[in-house]
């Protein structure tokens, strides 16, 4: 009998089933004759460079990547090796963006432009501070939180105070601005407006009728353009915060019951740090969002028929452990990225899967395995992986556990996963004890072994009673 483990199940003291989502590791959905999906650990974090501090943001520019770190703007090739190349003041996650001649940097409550050879800071007193900004139809367009501000279409270092627009729609504060099709979009805390670029003599662009959308997000950095449309942590007025996908005036929730629960741990100030980015790879579209001790990861490429595939990414070999990549930009061929938690930049590989040398754990569970309340014992447990990916040297083991009421969990006992080139590894667990009404599976490996698993199969014998 196969039992499904693309998500699991448990429950908590609150007498709720909770969903179980795995750990480290991706849904692929494939159909490979064993099943229609399957579970492959994430991409690793090799080290690419050491640079001069946290990083706070990255992009690709013309073919090259830029990085503010600590407090410096740094250019780094392909080899790791890197240049400093300016100050910029602060320790706050940094906006980047560019234009045909400059690449614009938001830090610190203000406005950076990088021409290649100088930094200079727009110290017009007419932009105010600079919470946010973007660059759309020639404009670098800024936000104080009150106000839409432009620069000058000839001279991007002067701003005109005939210039300042305003997104009106509610008396909310503007948190964050985007761009979609050459559109930029004020996302204000409760609501979120689309302008349109009209031209004239004074702030040239003005508000999409209908194109306004009820919600709004709860900080700067949480949300992104995503699947062409804008993907946010944020809710309307008098909801509680969830993560949604929003487009010309309309909203989808993506976010499950389970992740409205993990959101509903944090307070407001603490959301308001989140951060969203995404990496589109492999015919995967991640969308990471970064909470303050946690990453989950959701898939639009993976989720359909309104089931939305969502997993969770530490770096540690126990519970939760912030993870340690974050600021991705796709360059030289390979997704960079930042540790947060370290003075260290590195890049994503399929081909291990731990953090910057260190191990990390993969886990996951089955739904509940229910004999329609008449039990059972098992016979066998067997995982249908793909063995043999082994670190050279290494024996290393597959935990399961199991739990009758979805709380407290067996003792764990262990299989060999294989050595490297076992690659027809049976990975089987016999005599699995009585299953008195319903049970629940876990199992866990470390990155030791790349382990891709298909299915799990359970062999058993009802009891009639």
């Amino acid at each position: 009998m196969q039992i499904p483990i693309l998500s699991g199940v448990y429950s908590d003291e609150n007498s709720d089933f909770r969903a179980a989502y795995p750990v480290n590791m991706n849904v692929v959905p494939k159909v490979t004759g064993i099943s229609n999906a399957y579970l492959r650990p994430a991409d690793g974090i090799i080290e690419h460079a050491t640079p001069y501090g946290i990083g706070r943001g990255g992009i690709n520019w013309l073919g090259t990547c830029y990085r503010v770190m600590g407090d410096k703007l740094v250019k780094i090739l392909s080899d790791g090796t890197h240049t400093v190349l300016a100050t910029v003041p602060g320790t706050d996650q940094v906006r980047m963006h560019y234009s045909f001649d400059y690449l614009g940097i938001a830090a610190d409550k203000k406005l950076y432009l990088w021409d290649g050879s100088t930094l200079q800071r727009v110290v017009d007193v007419d932009l105010g501070s600079v919470d946010d900004m973007v660059w759309v139809d020639g404009y670098w367009m800024t936000t104080d939180g009150d106000s839409l501000i432009v620069t000058e279409l000839n001279d991007p270092f002067s701003v005109s105070t005939l210039k300042y627009g305003s997104s009106e729609a509610d008396p909310d504060r503007i948190k964050a601005l985007l761009k979609i099709k050459n559109e930029p979009y004020a996302l204000n805390r409760h609501t979120m407006e689309v302008f349109d670029n009209i031209g004239g003599s004074v702030f040239p662009f003005q508000r999409i009728e209908g194109a306004q959308i009820e919600k709004g997000v709860v900080g700067r950095d949480a949300c992104c353009v995503y699947e062409e449309t804008i993907a946010f942590l944020g809710n309307g007025v008098n909801e509680k915060p969830a993560i949604y996908k929003a487009l010309n005036g309309t909203v989808q929730k993506i976010s499950t019951r389970e992740i409205d629960q993990v959101i509903g741990t944090f307070t407001e100030e603490q959301l308001s740090t989140v951060l969203l980015e995404t990496r589109v790879t492999d015919s995967h579209s991640f969308l990471y969002v970064h909470f303050p001790d946690q990453t989950w990861v959701y898939d639009e490429k993976a989720s359909g028929s309104g089931q939305y595939t969502w997993v969770k990414l530490v770096s540690g070999v126990v519970g939760n452990s912030r993870y340690k990549a974050r600021n991705f930009v796709w360059c030289y061929d390979k997704w960079l990225c930042d540790d947060p938690t370290s003075v260290r930049h590195g890049y994503l590989s399929r081909s291990v899967s731990s953090h910057y040398g260190d191990e990390v754990y993969m886990e996951f569970s089955t739904q509940i395995m229910y004999n329609q309340g008449k039990g059972a014992i098992l016979k066998s447990v067997e995982l249908a992986c793909l063995t043999g990916r082994t670190e050279l040297g290494k024996d290393p083991l597959v935990f399961t556990c199991y739990s009758n009421d979805g709380v407290t969990f067996s003792q764990e006992k262990s299989t060999p996963a294989g050595k490297t080139g076992e690659r027809t590894k049976i990975i089987q667990w016999r005599s699995q004890g009585r299953m008195k009404k319903r049970r629940v599976q876990k199992f866990k490996f470390t990155s030791n072994v790349l382990l891709t698993v298909a299915a799990l199969e359970v062999e058993f014998e009802p009891l009639y009673v």
